[in-house]
C-alpha cells in the first residue's frame, strides 16, 4: 500500500469518507491510519484501498466499524495514575486557590472519548470544592469527533470491573450500582457537558482553566498538532494549565506553553502574547524562530526541565571543573551517585573513563566550540563493548566569559555495527558532515550560526517527538487490540462454562437411563457411551470413543445394525427396533432389546444415531 498508487488511493478514500460521513482524517499521521484501515480491510477481505471504498458503498454498516478502528478511544479513569496524583495534589489546589470563592472554573476534555477522563477531573474537583461548589461553579466541557463514544459517555454508566480499580472512596462517593454497572452521580454529572468537536477544523472552547487532551495530539502530522496548540492557546486563560498524554511533550512550542512538570506533561499558558505575525505563521504550520528572534532564553529554561528525562546520557561541567548535574541516563551508564554532585571531575573516574575530559573541555573553551570525539570505547557494567561519541559544548554568559560545558555521551554501538556493512554510503556522509562541520565552524562567531544551530535542535526535537508519538500511538493500537482479545476470551470462557454445566448435566442423564445408550456419528464412530452400556458389555467409554461401531466386539451382533443405521442416516427412516442374541459382559446368553432413533440437530439435519440397548428380562414362573 505504499507505492505512489496506494497513496493516491488513500488520499481518494479519505476524501471520500470527509465528503461522505463528515468525518476528515486527512490531518492524521499517515502511518498510523494505513495501520487501522488495513485491519477493517484484511476483514473485509479486500486488497487496496480502492476496492475498500467500493466495499464501503455497498455495506453501509462497514462505516461505524472502520470508524471504531481508527478512533481507538483508548481511556480509562486516573489513567496514568502518577500524572493524575501530580495533577491532584498540585494543579487542582492551585487553580482552585487562584479563583474568587465565587468564580467558575471551566475545564475542557479534549479528545474524551467515552469520558472517563472527564469524570476523573470532575471526582478532582469535587474533592476539592465539595459537591455543592462544584455543581455551582465547575463546567466541564469534553469534547470527541465519535458521536457513538459520546453517547456513551453522556450515560455515565461503565462495566464495574472497570470502576472498581478506582480508590474505594471514589468509587462509593461518586458511583451508584446498577446490576453489573456503575453510574456517575446525576446530580454532578449535570456540570459536565458533552458535545462534538474537531480540533483541527472547528473553534475552540474559550475562558480554560485546565486543558486535558491525553495521547489526543500524536495522531496529527506536525502541522495540525502547531494548529490545535495554537487554538489551544487562544482557548486558555493566562496561567491556565495544558495537561496532556505520556507520548507528548511540547518541546519546539515554547512561545506557546512552557512546561510546568515535564515528566508529568503538565505545562502552561506562556504569558507573553503572540504577535499577529508570529500567529499567523504558527496557523500555517511554521513553528520557527522569525529573523532576528532570540529564542536562547526559552530554550534554555526547556532544555533545563527536560535535563532529568533525556534519553541520552549528558553531565554538567561548571566553569571550576566540577560536576554540577548528572542526568539519569548518565548515572546509570558512568555509575555516577549523588555524593558525586559538586565533586571536581578530577577527583572522580568521570574525568578519564571513558575519555579523558580535561583536554576535550579546555579546547571547547579555547575555541569557542563544540569540540566532539568519535569511537570511544567504553565497556558498561553488564560486559558489553560500547562505542560512544563524546561531545563537549561549552557554555558562555552574555559577556563571552566561560560558564561551563555540558559533555553528552551518545551510544552509536548499533549505528557504527550497521555502518560496517555500508562502507561507501558512509564515506559520501562523513564527506558530507565534514562539510558541514566546516561550514558550522565558518559560521560559529556570528549570530546567525547560533539561530541555525537553535533551528537543528528543534528540528531534532521534532523528528524524536514524532518518532516517540508513533510509538505510543503503535502502544495504544496494541493496548486496544489487548482488550478486544480480553473481551473475546471472556466471552469463551463463558461459552465454555455453560458448555461445561451442559455436558454435566447430560451426563447425569445418561447416567439415569436404566439402559445402555451409544450415540454414533454420522461415520459410524461412537461418540457417546454410558455407564450402563459399560455394565451390559464390559466396555468402557475410553475404550469405545471414536471407534467404529459397526467393528466394536462387544458381545452384541452390530453387524445386524448396518443397514438399519444407513437407513436412519440417509432419512429413510425414523426408528428401528429388533431383538437380538447376544452375550453380556459376564459371558451369559442374553435376548437384547435395540431400537435404533436419528439424532437430528438444530438445522433438522440428522447428524447420527441414538442406539438403546437393553437385556430382556425372561418372566418366571
Amino acid at each position: 500500500m505504499s507505492t505512489p498508487d496506494g497513496q493516491v488511493e488513500l488520499e481518494g478514500l479519505l476524501d471520500y469518507l470527509k465528503r461522505n460521513r463528515g468525518f476528515d482524517f486527512t490531518a492524521y499521521k499517515r502511518p498510523s491510519l494505513m495501520r487501522r484501515i488495513s485491519m477493517r480491510m484484511a476483514a473485509a477481505g479486500v486488497g487496496s484501498y480502492a476496492d475498500y471504498q467500493d466495499y464501503l458503498e455497498v455495506h453501509p454498516a462497514e462505516f461505524p466499524e472502520l470508524f471504531n478502528t481508527i478512533l481507538i478511544n483508548l481511556t480509562g479513569f486516573f489513567r496514568d495514575k502518577p500524572a493524575w496524583d501530580y495533577l491532584a495534589a498540585e494543579i487542582v489546589p492551585a487553580i482552585v486557590g487562584a479563583k474568587g470563592p465565587d468564580e467558575p472554573i471551566r475545564v475542557w476534555s479534549a479528545g474524551c472519548a467515552s469520558g472517563e477522563e472527564a469524570y476523573s477531573i470532575a471526582i478532582l474537583l469535587a474533592e476539592a470544592l465539595g459537591p455543592e461548589a462544584f455543581r455551582a461553579r465547575v463546567k466541564i466541557y469534553a469534547t470527541d469527533v465519535d458521536d457513538e463514544a459520546l453517547a456513551q459517555a453522556r450515560q455515565g454508566s461503565y462495566p464495574a470491573t472497570l470502576v472498581d480499580d478506582m480508590p474505594a472512596a471514589y468509587r462509593e462517593t461518586y458511583f451508584e450500582p446498577a446490576d453489573d454497572r456503575r453510574v456517575f452521580r446525576r446530580d454532578l454529572r449535570r456540570s459536565i457537558i458533552f458535545g462534538r468537536n474537531d480540533l483541527v477544523q472547528d473553534a475552540p472552547i474559550s475562558r480554560i482553566d485546565l486543558l486535558i487532551c491525553r495521547n489526543t495530539l500524536m495522531y496529527f502530522h506536525a502541522e495540525a498538532q502547531v494548529r490545535i496548540l495554537t487554538h489551544f492557546h487562544f482557548a486558555m486563560v493566562d496561567g491556565g494549565y495544558l495537561f496532556l498524554g505520556k507520548g507528548e511533550m511540547l518541546l519546539t512550542h515554547a512561545d506557546l506553553f512552557t512546561p510546568v512538570n515535564l515528566r508529568r506533561r503538565v505545562f502552561t499558558k506562556a504569558r507573553r502574547a503572540l504577535s499577529r505575525e508570529r500567529l499567523s505563521l504558527l496557523a500555517h504550520g511554521n513553528a520557527g524562530p522569525a529573523p532576528g528572534e532570540n529564542l536562547g532564553i526559552n530554550n534554555a529554561l526547556l532544555l533545563g526541565q527536560t535535563f532529568a528525562a533525556a534519553p541520552t546520557a549528558e553531565v554538567l561541567v561548571d566553569a571550576r571543573g566540577r560536576l554540577m548535574l548528572a542526568n539519569d541516563a548518565a548515572r546509570t551508564l558512568l555509575g555516577l551517585g549523588v555524593r558525586d554532585l559538586g565533586q571536581p571531575i578530577q577527583d572522580l573516574e568521570l574525568s578519564y573513563r571513558p575519555l579523558e575530559l580535561r583536554g576535550p573541555i579546555e579546547q571547547a573553551y579555547a575555541e569557542q566550540r563544540l569540540v566532539l570525539t568519535r569511537n570511544v570505547e567504553w565497556r558498561a557494567a553488564d560486559g558489553s563493548v560500547r562505542s560512544l561519541d563524546v561531545q563537549v559544548m561549552p557554555l558562555f554568559d552574555e559577556r563571552n566569559r566561560p560558564l561551563g560545558a555540558t559533555v553528552t555521551y551518545i551510544d552509536m554501538t548499533r549505528e557504527r555495527r550497521l555502518a560496517e556493512d555500508l562502507q561507501h554510503s558512509r564515506q559520501d556522509l562523513e564527506t558530507a558532515y565534514e562539510e558541514l562541520q566546516s561550514t558550522i565552524e565558518e559560521l560559529e562567531t556570528t549570530n546567525e550560526e547560533l539561530q541555525s544551530t537553535n533551528e537543528e535542535l528543534e528540528t531534532t526535537n521534532e523528528e524524536l517527538q514524532s518518532t516517540n508519538e508513533e510509538l505510543e500511538t503503535m502502544n495504544e493500537e496494541l493496548q486496544s487490540a489487548n482488550e478486544e482479545l480480553e473481551t473475546v476470551n471472556k466471552e469463551l470462557r463463558v461459552r465454555g462454562d455453560a458448555l461445561d454445566r451442559t455436558n454435566a448435566y447430560l451426563e447425569s442423564i445418561l447416567a439415569a437411563v436404566k439402559m445402555g445408550v451409544a450415540v454414533v456419528g454420522q461415520d459410524n464412530t461412537v461418540q457417546l457411551w454410558n455407564a450402563e452400556a459399560t455394565n451390559l458389555w464390559g466396555v468402557r467409554v475410553d475404550e469405545v470413543r471414536g471407534q467404529h461401531f459397526l467393528n466394536l466386539d462387544i458381545g452384541l451382533p452390530v453387524e445386524q445394525l448396518s443397514r438399519p443405521i444407513r437407513a436412519i442416516l440417509a432419512g429413510e427412516t425414523t426408528v428401528f427396533e429388533t431383538l437380538l442374541d447376544a452375550v453380556n459382559r459376564r459371558g451369559r446368553s442374553i435376548r437384547c432389546d435395540v431400537s435404533c432413533t436419528p439424532l437430528v440437530g438444530s438445522d433438522g439435519r440428522v447428524q447420527g444415531t441414538v442406539v438403546l440397548m437393553e437385556e430382556r428380562r425372561v418372566a418366571e414362573g
